[in-house]
């Protein structure tokens, strides 16, 4: 008997072609339908079949997209009684600050202290007794865009300024000529058929998502590196992401030391905490290995192919019979969806 599996694109044409390339790997396994979950007729479209699983790829380009995917996975997860993967909560998470602020709060998680406002006025009195820098945040905006250090008043003045007014803040976005590996960029204009257009549309649609009405600050830590770390199902990967200008998000610098396993430790006790299963958690590290939770998303990007690496193999660490084991090997095929459609069969098979 094969597993029945939707899965749920967005508005970009190539979001969910990685859980494609995964299904396709596993056709033994799996009989797969792509339902645009964008269109009209989405619903009844989706429930014209009965699907043992539902995977979903939420968008992490504009705000009004974002906000349909996520009331549209709640019908289907809340109304309608469907197993969905990613869970809904790291779903909703995903390219959400504003929210995970609010999470992290009522879980008394360890982050970096976060204010959100809806007033001019109480986002000004806020910066006469605020402590410089600081950071101010866009709610969408993956790879360090939408985020920004500000130095002093005069420069939160005009931020706070910007929001509250008709126009909005902008993010800056674009192509980033310099980062990551370009004979991969080159390939994809080339072998991708409207690669090149729809990434123009894409950043189109961004340069016109402003933000309005509310924005997101955020406790600046000084900080040399980021930990990113992934849980998928029982596998832990971490390495370090550097700084560049006052920032580690999007900059594609990295360090794989081996990382230490009170961080693994850390993790596992988020995981048991929250329910997190099927993520990336960003995190700062302070004296005697303390933790600050800067990010958590569901999908994210893969400049390199591998996660982890310790006395230079690379691998995953497993907890097995109450300690920490490293595992050699390549468990972040595909992006690392390979691993995550393991996982959620994994789920549905121990259900």
């Amino acid at each position: 008997m094969k597993y029945k599996i939707a899965i749920l694109r967005n508005e970009s044409p190539n979001d969910h072609l990685l859980w494609v390339k995964s299904c396709d790997k596993r056709k033994d396994q799996i009989d797969y339908d792509i339902i645009d979950i964008t269109s009209n007729d989405w619903l009844s479209v989706l429930t014209n079949k009965d699907y043992d699983l539902y995977l979903t790829r939420p968008p992490g380009l504009v705000s009004i997209f974002k906000q349909l995917y996520d009331e549209r996975i709640w019908i289907i997860e809340q109304i309608l009684g469907k197993k969905i993967y990613p869970s809904f909560q790291e779903d909703l998470l995903y390219e959400n600050k504003r929210l995970l602020s609010y999470w992290l709060k009522a879980f008394s998680l360890p982050h970096p202290a976060t204010d959100v406002f809806y007033f001019k006025e109480e986002a000004l009195e806020h910066i006469n007794k605020t402590n410089y820098p600081f950071v101010a945040k866009t709610n969408i905006g993956a790879s360090g865009i939408g985020v920004k250090i500000i130095r002093d008043k005069s420069e939160a003045e005009k931020y706070i300024k910007n929001i509250f007014s008709l126009k909005g803040q902008k993010k800056k976005t674009g192509p980033k000529i310099f980062k990551g590996n370009p004979i991969q960029k080159i390939k994809k204009v080339l072998t991708q058929d409207g690669f090149l257009k729809n990434r123009i549309s894409e950043y189109k649609s961004m340069a016109d998502d402003k933000q309005k009405g509310f924005l997101i600050f955020q406790e600046f830590v000084q900080h040399e590196f980021e930990w990113r770390c992934v849980i998928i199902g029982e596998s832990y990967f971490a390495h370090k992401k550097l700084v560049t200008k006052g920032k580690a998000s999007g900059t594609l610098q990295k360090s794989y030391d081996s990382p230490p396993l009170e961080l693994f430790i850390f993790l596992k006790k988020l995981k048991e905490k929250t329910g997190i299963s099927s993520a990336a958690i960003d995190l700062f590290e302070q004296a005697d290995q303390k933790y600050l939770i800067n990010e958590i998303q569901c999908f994210f990007g893969h400049s390199d192919p591998f996660q982890m690496k310790v006395d230079n193999e690379i691998g995953r660490y497993r907890y097995i019979n109450n300690s920490w084991v490293f595992e050699e090997g390549d468990f972040n095929t595909n992006e690392s969806y390979d691993l995550r459609l393991e996982h959620a069969l994994e789920m549905l098979n121990s259900k």
